[in-house]
Protein backbone atom coordinates (compact mmCIF):
# COMPACT_ATOMS: atom_id res chain seq x y z
CA UNK A 1 0.00 0.00 0.00
CA UNK A 2 1.22 3.37 -0.73
CA UNK A 3 2.22 5.00 2.07
CA UNK A 4 -0.43 7.41 3.71
CA UNK A 5 -0.61 10.27 6.63
CA UNK A 6 -2.78 9.83 9.38
CA UNK A 7 -5.06 12.22 10.04
CA UNK A 8 -2.95 14.67 12.35
CA UNK A 9 -0.16 14.61 10.03
CA UNK A 10 -2.32 15.57 7.57
CA UNK A 11 -4.17 18.01 9.79
CA UNK A 12 -0.21 19.55 10.50
CA UNK A 13 0.78 19.64 6.55
CA UNK A 14 -2.28 21.36 5.39
CA UNK A 15 -3.27 23.44 8.45
CA UNK A 16 -6.79 21.85 8.73
CA UNK A 17 -7.66 21.09 11.87
CA UNK A 18 -8.43 17.23 12.66
CA UNK A 19 -12.55 17.91 13.31
CA UNK A 20 -12.34 20.43 10.38
CA UNK A 21 -10.98 17.59 8.35
CA UNK A 22 -13.63 15.57 9.79
CA UNK A 23 -16.38 17.55 8.73
CA UNK A 24 -15.27 17.87 5.27
CA UNK A 25 -15.49 14.05 5.14
CA UNK A 26 -18.54 13.98 6.51
CA UNK A 27 -19.94 15.79 3.92
CA UNK A 28 -18.61 14.81 1.16
CA UNK A 29 -15.76 17.63 0.40
CA UNK A 30 -12.32 15.88 1.13
CA UNK A 31 -12.72 12.05 1.90
CA UNK A 32 -9.82 10.08 3.53
CA UNK A 33 -8.09 7.65 0.78
CA UNK A 34 -8.71 5.04 3.30
CA UNK A 35 -10.47 4.29 6.58
CA UNK A 36 -9.75 1.62 9.08
CA UNK A 37 -13.11 -0.68 9.12
CA UNK A 38 -11.65 -1.72 12.45
CA UNK A 39 -10.96 1.45 14.54
CA UNK A 40 -12.32 3.99 12.14
CA UNK A 41 -9.29 5.97 11.73
CA UNK A 42 -8.92 8.14 8.39
CA UNK A 43 -5.60 7.73 6.58
CA UNK A 44 -5.14 10.57 3.91
CA UNK A 45 -2.77 9.92 0.68
CA UNK A 46 -0.17 13.09 -0.33
CA UNK A 47 -1.71 13.82 -3.61
CA UNK A 48 -5.06 15.19 -1.50
CA UNK A 49 -2.69 18.07 -0.27
CA UNK A 50 -3.50 20.31 -3.58
CA UNK A 51 -7.28 19.66 -3.34
CA UNK A 52 -6.90 20.21 0.80
CA UNK A 53 -5.49 23.49 -0.16
CA UNK A 54 -7.54 24.88 -2.51
CA UNK A 55 -10.23 24.11 -0.36
CA UNK A 56 -8.19 25.80 2.74
CA UNK A 57 -8.03 28.82 0.15
CA UNK A 58 -11.75 29.09 -0.59
CA UNK A 59 -12.65 29.04 3.06
CA UNK A 60 -10.75 32.20 3.37
CA UNK A 61 -12.80 33.87 0.72
CA UNK A 62 -15.67 32.86 2.80
CA UNK A 63 -17.01 30.67 0.26
CA UNK A 64 -19.51 28.41 1.99
CA UNK A 65 -18.79 24.47 2.04
CA UNK A 66 -21.96 23.71 -0.20
CA UNK A 67 -20.82 25.95 -2.76
CA UNK A 68 -17.37 24.49 -2.39
CA UNK A 69 -18.84 20.63 -3.00
CA UNK A 70 -20.79 22.35 -6.65
CA UNK A 71 -18.13 24.53 -7.56
CA UNK A 72 -15.22 21.37 -7.42
CA UNK A 73 -17.97 18.85 -9.06
CA UNK A 74 -18.85 21.07 -12.09
CA UNK A 75 -17.42 21.31 -15.39
CA UNK A 76 -15.38 23.45 -16.11
CA UNK A 77 -17.40 26.16 -17.62
CA UNK A 78 -19.52 26.11 -14.28
CA UNK A 79 -16.82 26.06 -12.08
CA UNK A 80 -15.16 28.97 -13.72
CA UNK A 81 -18.19 30.53 -13.48
CA UNK A 82 -19.34 29.78 -10.14
CA UNK A 83 -15.49 31.01 -9.28
CA UNK A 84 -15.83 34.50 -11.22
CA UNK A 85 -19.09 35.40 -8.76
CA UNK A 86 -17.91 34.31 -5.81
CA UNK A 87 -14.45 36.59 -6.00
CA UNK A 88 -16.81 39.29 -7.18
CA UNK A 89 -18.76 39.76 -4.68
CA UNK A 90 -16.03 39.31 -2.29
CA UNK A 91 -13.99 42.11 -4.21
CA UNK A 92 -17.06 44.78 -3.52
CA UNK A 93 -17.80 43.40 -0.06
CA UNK A 94 -13.66 43.06 1.31
CA UNK A 95 -10.76 44.83 -0.05
CA UNK A 96 -8.72 43.21 2.78
CA UNK A 97 -9.42 39.32 0.44
CA UNK A 98 -6.77 40.54 -2.05
CA UNK A 99 -4.02 38.87 -0.27
CA UNK A 100 -5.85 35.20 0.17
CA UNK A 101 -7.42 35.96 -3.68
CA UNK A 102 -3.42 35.90 -4.68
CA UNK A 103 -2.83 32.77 -2.70
CA UNK A 104 -5.89 31.13 -4.59
CA UNK A 105 -4.38 31.94 -8.01
CA UNK A 106 -0.64 31.04 -7.27
CA UNK A 107 -2.57 27.78 -5.64
CA UNK A 108 -4.59 27.03 -9.15
CA UNK A 109 -1.24 28.06 -11.43
CA UNK A 110 1.40 26.16 -9.04
CA UNK A 111 5.15 27.25 -9.42
CA UNK A 112 8.06 24.18 -8.94
CA UNK A 113 8.26 22.37 -6.16
CA UNK A 114 10.79 24.22 -3.32
CA UNK A 115 14.23 22.25 -2.93
CA UNK A 116 14.06 19.64 0.48
CA UNK A 117 17.28 19.10 2.06
CA UNK A 118 18.60 17.26 4.64
CA UNK A 119 20.76 18.63 7.54
CA UNK A 120 22.28 17.51 10.84
CA UNK A 121 21.53 20.49 13.44
CA UNK A 122 24.09 20.27 16.00
CA UNK A 123 23.18 20.54 19.51
CA UNK A 124 23.05 24.54 21.00
CA UNK A 125 21.85 26.76 23.46
CA UNK A 126 19.80 29.81 22.33
CA UNK A 127 17.83 32.55 24.47
CA UNK A 128 13.87 31.83 24.23
CA UNK A 129 10.59 32.12 25.52
CA UNK A 130 8.01 28.90 25.77
CA UNK A 131 4.33 28.80 26.25
CA UNK A 132 1.21 26.85 25.49
CA UNK A 133 -0.71 28.78 23.20
CA UNK A 134 -3.96 29.09 21.21
CA UNK A 135 -4.22 28.97 17.68
CA UNK A 136 -5.93 32.06 17.31
CA UNK A 137 -3.25 34.12 19.46
CA UNK A 138 0.15 32.72 17.78
CA UNK A 139 1.03 36.07 16.24
CA UNK A 140 0.22 38.25 19.50
CA UNK A 141 2.25 35.61 21.32
CA UNK A 142 4.97 35.84 19.13
CA UNK A 143 5.48 39.39 18.84
CA UNK A 144 5.27 40.03 22.48
CA UNK A 145 7.78 36.54 22.97
CA UNK A 146 10.44 38.30 20.70
CA UNK A 147 9.94 41.79 22.15
CA UNK A 148 10.56 40.40 25.33
CA UNK A 149 13.86 38.90 24.00
CA UNK A 150 15.10 41.47 22.61
CA UNK A 151 14.96 43.75 25.93
CA UNK A 152 16.25 41.01 27.75
CA UNK A 153 19.33 40.35 25.20
CA UNK A 154 19.83 44.42 24.66
CA UNK A 155 19.97 44.75 28.59
CA UNK A 156 22.24 42.03 29.41
CA UNK A 157 25.03 43.44 26.92
CA UNK A 158 24.54 40.32 24.60
CA UNK A 159 24.73 40.03 21.17
CA UNK A 160 22.46 37.75 18.74
CA UNK A 161 24.48 35.52 16.94
CA UNK A 162 22.21 34.24 14.38
CA UNK A 163 18.60 34.38 12.72
CA UNK A 164 15.78 34.40 14.89
CA UNK A 165 13.35 31.05 14.88
CA UNK A 166 10.44 28.87 16.39
CA UNK A 167 9.50 25.78 17.37
CA UNK A 168 5.66 24.62 16.96
CA UNK A 169 3.92 21.45 18.15
CA UNK A 170 1.98 19.82 15.85
CA UNK A 171 -0.87 20.17 18.40
CA UNK A 172 -0.84 24.01 17.58
CA UNK A 173 -1.98 22.74 13.78
CA UNK A 174 -4.12 19.25 15.22
CA UNK A 175 -5.39 21.03 18.04
CA UNK A 176 -5.89 24.78 18.07
CA UNK A 177 -3.47 24.73 20.77
CA UNK A 178 -0.39 23.54 22.12
CA UNK A 179 3.53 24.23 22.53
CA UNK A 180 5.33 26.92 21.46
CA UNK A 181 9.18 28.30 21.77
CA UNK A 182 10.50 31.29 19.85
CA UNK A 183 14.11 32.28 20.34
CA UNK A 184 17.49 33.94 19.01
CA UNK A 185 20.86 32.73 19.34
CA UNK A 186 22.91 34.90 21.66
CA UNK A 187 26.87 35.60 21.83
CA UNK A 188 26.37 34.57 26.01
CA UNK A 189 23.91 33.46 28.16
CA UNK A 190 20.85 35.78 28.93
CA UNK A 191 18.08 35.70 32.13
CA UNK A 192 15.15 37.87 32.32
CA UNK A 193 11.63 36.73 33.28
CA UNK A 194 10.59 34.25 31.64
CA UNK A 195 13.65 35.10 28.96
CA UNK A 196 16.15 31.94 29.45
CA UNK A 197 18.43 29.50 28.22
CA UNK A 198 17.19 26.65 25.88
CA UNK A 199 19.42 23.55 24.87
CA UNK A 200 18.26 22.64 22.08
CA UNK A 201 19.53 19.04 20.71
CA UNK A 202 20.95 18.05 17.91
CA UNK A 203 18.93 16.62 15.27
CA UNK A 204 18.37 16.01 11.68
CA UNK A 205 15.79 17.95 9.50
CA UNK A 206 14.10 18.07 6.86
CA UNK A 207 14.49 21.57 5.36
CA UNK A 208 12.80 23.60 2.90
CA UNK A 209 12.46 27.35 2.42
CA UNK A 210 9.21 29.12 1.70
CA UNK A 211 9.59 32.73 0.07
CA UNK A 212 7.39 36.04 0.37
CA UNK A 213 4.91 36.48 2.96
CA UNK A 214 2.90 33.74 5.34
CA UNK A 215 -0.01 34.12 3.64
CA UNK A 216 0.41 31.08 1.98
CA UNK A 217 3.11 29.44 3.57
CA UNK A 218 0.92 26.33 4.21
CA UNK A 219 1.64 25.11 0.21
CA UNK A 220 5.12 24.98 1.62
CA UNK A 221 4.10 22.68 4.29
CA UNK A 222 2.33 20.45 2.19
CA UNK A 223 5.57 20.41 -0.03
CA UNK A 224 7.71 19.37 2.83
CA UNK A 225 4.76 16.57 3.97
CA UNK A 226 4.48 14.99 0.86
CA UNK A 227 8.32 14.76 0.31
CA UNK A 228 8.28 13.26 3.15
CA UNK A 229 5.82 10.78 2.46
CA UNK A 230 7.02 10.04 -0.42
CA UNK A 231 10.51 8.70 0.91
CA UNK A 232 9.31 6.75 3.85
CA UNK A 233 9.85 9.69 6.40
CA UNK A 234 8.19 10.69 9.60
CA UNK A 235 8.17 13.38 11.31
CA UNK A 236 9.85 13.25 14.93
CA UNK A 237 9.30 16.24 16.71
CA UNK A 238 7.88 19.54 16.62
CA UNK A 239 7.89 22.09 13.36
CA UNK A 240 11.33 24.01 13.28
CA UNK A 241 11.39 27.68 11.75
CA UNK A 242 13.98 30.00 10.93
CA UNK A 243 13.68 33.48 9.81
CA UNK A 244 16.28 34.20 7.65
CA UNK A 245 14.91 37.13 6.94
CA UNK A 246 11.60 38.59 8.33
CA UNK A 247 9.70 41.54 8.93
CA UNK A 248 12.31 42.16 11.52
CA UNK A 249 14.78 42.62 8.39
CA UNK A 250 12.67 44.53 6.24
CA UNK A 251 9.29 45.72 5.58
CA UNK A 252 9.15 44.38 2.04
CA UNK A 253 7.43 41.06 2.18
CA UNK A 254 8.50 39.13 -0.77
CA UNK A 255 11.86 39.08 0.32
CA UNK A 256 11.11 37.36 3.19
CA UNK A 257 12.88 33.58 3.40
CA UNK A 258 11.37 31.11 6.54
CA UNK A 259 13.22 28.31 6.47
CA UNK A 260 11.06 25.16 7.88
CA UNK A 261 12.34 21.74 9.28
CA UNK A 262 11.12 18.64 10.31
CA UNK A 263 12.88 16.36 12.24
CA UNK A 264 12.77 13.00 10.94
CA UNK A 265 13.05 9.40 10.73
CA UNK A 266 12.95 6.88 7.93
CA UNK A 267 9.87 3.79 8.22
CA UNK A 268 11.77 1.96 5.22
CA UNK A 269 14.43 -0.75 6.24
CA UNK A 270 17.71 0.10 4.73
Amino acid sequence: MTALLSIGEFATVTHLSVKTLRHYHDVGLLEPEHVDRHTGYRYYAATQIPRAQVVRRFRDLDMPVRDIVALLGADVDRRAALLTEHLARLERRLAATTGAVGSLQRLLAPAPRPEVVFRDEPARTVTAVTGHVDGDDVLRWYAAAMAEIDAAVAAAGARPAGPPGGHYDNALFTHGAGRMTVFVPTDRPVRAGRVAPLELPARELALTVHHGAHDDIDVTYGTLGAHLTEHALRVDGPVHETYLVGPRDTGDAAAWRTEIGWPVFTTRPG
